[in-house]
């Protein structure tokens, strides 16, 4: 396996980076006969890495977050004697769960941002951490099973945390949230990618542009920097930092020939 020509065609000393990890894994589990995983990957790696092993024709592989709608997931690497089974059985001990209960009169009070401000507040490593499910009387934090007790034992320190109870726990006991969505109309002058995020991130088209440069949005699952990008009923929006919203209708147009778009936005 030739890395250096594998990675020529990118340009970014970060995406290299991030590839040459991937190819290191498969070599490590080759050679060991055995299962090897990445830190958690974001959504544009996530994007990049698939892109990558498709190109490779490679498919000794799983991207696992968690649960099934995980944004931030791991690559799991595996010799091709396992079947699914086999790599399920490995799960708990890859990805355990800190799970942060609040005091009553703290609960409801914290979001997302809380949470993982807390984790950025105490210098630890982001890559380490996969999704926080945050709810009512607390959050489920998904972290590297290596790195769960660290975490147990450093957000106690936090203020905001000191009266809390926490705990680790198996994966398998990840309270989900319960999703729920809002419809919204939204009008645009044609099915451009950058209609929608201009109006789905309330801000101007040349902004969306810029956002769309900045690897921010994907399509079902996909990193999308083409403005242009003609939209389908039922695709997947995600904009890093705005939410995820999924195109349910074509509604019709306005006088003004404009098209009227019914869209749902997780919440």
């Amino acid at each position: 396996m030739d890395k250096q020509q594998l990675l020529k065609d990118y340009k970014k000393q970060e995406d290299k980076m991030c590839l040459s990890q991937v190819l290191d894994k498969i070599a490590f589990s080759k050679t060991r006969e055995k299962i090897e995983y990445t830190d958690f990957l974001d959504m544009y790696q996530v994007s990049l890495v698939e892109n990558f092993l498709r190109k490779m024709k490679f498919e000794n592989y799983q991207l696992y977050g968690g649960y099934e709608d995980s944004e931030r997931k791991i690559l799991i690497i595996h010799p091709e004697k396992y079947d699914e089974e086999m790599i399920e059985k490995n799960y708990n001990k890859m990805l355990k769960i800190v799970r942060i209960h609040l005091p009553e009169e703290e609960q409801g009070k914290y979001f997302h941002r809380n949470y993982l401000g807390g984790i950025v507040k105490l210098g630890l490593k982001r890559e380490k951490v996969g999704d926080i499910i945050v709810h009512e009387q607390g959050a489920d934090i998904i972290t590297l099973e290596d790195f769960a007790s660290i975490l147990k034992q450093q957000l106690p320190s936090l203020t905001r945390f000191e009266n809390s109870h926490v705990t680790i726990e198996e994966i398998s006991q990840l309270r989900k949230k319960e999703v729920s969505v809002e419809q919204v109309k939204i009008i645009v002058p044609s099915l451009r990618l950058d209609n929608f995020v201009s109006d789905l991130a309330r801000t101007s088209r040349s902004k969306a542009s810029q956002i769309i440069d900045q690897e921010r949005v994907f399509v079902n699952g996909q990193n999308e920097i083409k403005a242009s990008k003609q939209l389908k009923l039922n695709e997947v929006i995600t904009i890093r930092g705005k939410g995820r919203f999924v195109i349910k209708e074509f509604a019709g147009t306005t006088r003004s020939g404009r098209m009227v778009v019914v869209v749902e936005k997780y919440v």
